[in-house]
Protein backbone atom coordinates (compact mmCIF):
# COMPACT_ATOMS: atom_id res chain seq x y z
CA UNK A 1 0.00 0.00 0.00
CA UNK A 2 1.33 3.42 -0.88
CA UNK A 3 0.68 6.48 1.18
CA UNK A 4 -0.76 9.47 -0.66
CA UNK A 5 2.05 11.87 -1.52
CA UNK A 6 -0.10 14.90 -0.72
CA UNK A 7 -0.96 13.58 2.74
CA UNK A 8 2.70 12.79 3.42
CA UNK A 9 3.68 16.33 2.42
CA UNK A 10 1.03 17.75 4.77
CA UNK A 11 2.33 15.67 7.68
CA UNK A 12 5.95 16.61 7.03
CA UNK A 13 5.10 20.31 6.74
CA UNK A 14 2.98 20.22 9.91
CA UNK A 15 5.65 18.56 12.06
CA UNK A 16 8.47 20.64 10.55
CA UNK A 17 6.58 23.87 11.17
CA UNK A 18 5.85 23.11 14.81
CA UNK A 19 9.00 21.23 15.88
CA UNK A 20 11.52 22.65 13.40
CA UNK A 21 12.68 19.15 12.51
CA UNK A 22 14.28 18.57 9.13
CA UNK A 23 12.48 16.82 6.30
CA UNK A 24 14.90 13.91 6.60
CA UNK A 25 14.29 13.54 10.35
CA UNK A 26 10.55 13.44 9.81
CA UNK A 27 10.70 11.02 6.88
CA UNK A 28 12.92 8.72 8.95
CA UNK A 29 10.01 8.20 11.34
CA UNK A 30 7.81 5.16 10.85
CA UNK A 31 4.35 6.08 9.58
CA UNK A 32 2.62 5.33 12.90
CA UNK A 33 5.22 7.35 14.82
CA UNK A 34 4.84 10.34 12.50
CA UNK A 35 1.06 10.20 12.91
CA UNK A 36 1.51 10.08 16.66
CA UNK A 37 3.47 13.34 16.52
CA UNK A 38 0.87 14.93 14.25
CA UNK A 39 -1.86 14.02 16.75
CA UNK A 40 0.20 15.26 19.69
CA UNK A 41 0.85 18.61 18.01
CA UNK A 42 -2.87 18.93 17.26
CA UNK A 43 -3.69 18.14 20.90
CA UNK A 44 -1.22 20.78 22.13
CA UNK A 45 -2.62 23.35 19.69
CA UNK A 46 -6.16 22.63 20.85
CA UNK A 47 -5.21 23.11 24.50
CA UNK A 48 -3.37 26.36 23.74
CA UNK A 49 -6.25 27.70 21.68
CA UNK A 50 -8.71 26.85 24.44
CA UNK A 51 -6.55 28.68 26.96
CA UNK A 52 -5.55 25.70 29.07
Amino acid sequence: MTYAAERLLEEVAYVAYHFHWSREEILDLEHHERLRWVREIARINTRVNEGR
